[in-house]
């Protein structure tokens, strides 16, 4: 690989490595100034040398949007795999782990269903970045999905309402410290019935028990001490 740095050719090694581990794509350089492990996916595209990159894109070499980030990440999530690693990302080398484990079929059936439905091409990738790391991790609140997604916590409460309208997400709790998980209808989908119980959390019975037990050890029950312990949102909590 070769590129212009002022009057200086700089000539370096692109490293691509597969073992049992997964495909690893080293790139010297270290990621363009202004672009972080925090921003891959929302920052605008920022070449390395602009003029280099235009005369690139204008002769077809190279795509204009520059969203291949993007891409990797919906080649990898949309077959039911890990999201990809940049982790081991440093000021001398972008470093890049994608996975190598088997498609998750049913997730993958899942997606397709749900784009006809839409009739759309694709799921947006801020959905398919949720939906993974739901069926990754079980339960995750709106600041843990967020930074998964690499937005701010309102844009992920947006995202997350259309999944949830959407039937794809249940969401538990008041607004301030909501969790979510696959709905029971993915579950379902996938022959997970049994997970869906774990992760719904305990039945009203459950709860009116749990209230009972911490009335007897400790002599009374505030609304907010049932919202904590129950997990429910306000109103919830005041019917129970």
């Amino acid at each position: 690989m070769h590129w212009y740095t002022g009057t200086t050719i700089v000539s370096a090694r692109v490293h691509v490595r597969l073992d049992d581990w997964g495909l690893t794509v080293s790139n010297p350089g270290g990621l363009v100034e202004g672009v972080t492990l925090q921003n891959l996916l929302t920052t605008e595209p920022r070449p390395r040398n602009p003029v280099l990159a235009d005369a690139m894109k204008r002769i077809g070499i190279v795509e204009r949007s520059g969203r291949g980030v993007d891409k990797i990440y919906r080649g990898m999530l949309r077959f039911g795999r890990p999201e990809p690693d940049y982790s081991r990302t440093d000021s001398n080398n972008v470093v890049l782990q994608l996975a190598t484990v088997d498609a998750d079929e049913a997730f993958l059936k899942l997606l397709i269903e749900e784009e006809k439905r839409r009739g759309k091409d694709a799921l947006p990738i801020d959905s398919l970045i949720v939906l993974a790391a739901l069926r990754d991790q079980r339960r995750l609140g709106t600041d843990a999905l967020a930074r998964h997604m690499q937005r701010d916590v309102s844009q992920a409460r947006r995202i997350l309402q259309h999944l949830v309208e959407a039937g794809l997400v249940h969401a538990y709790g008041s607004t301030r410290s909501r969790t979510y998980t696959l709905s029971a209808d993915v579950y379902q989908a996938k022959g997970e019935q049994v997970a869906y119980t774990r992760q719904a959390g305990f039945s009203k019975l459950q709860h009116e028990q749990m209230v009972m037990n911490y009335t007897e050890q400790h002599g009374e029950i505030r609304r907010r001490d049932v919202i904590e312990l129950c997990h429910l949102s306000a109103s919830q909590a005041a019917i129970c």
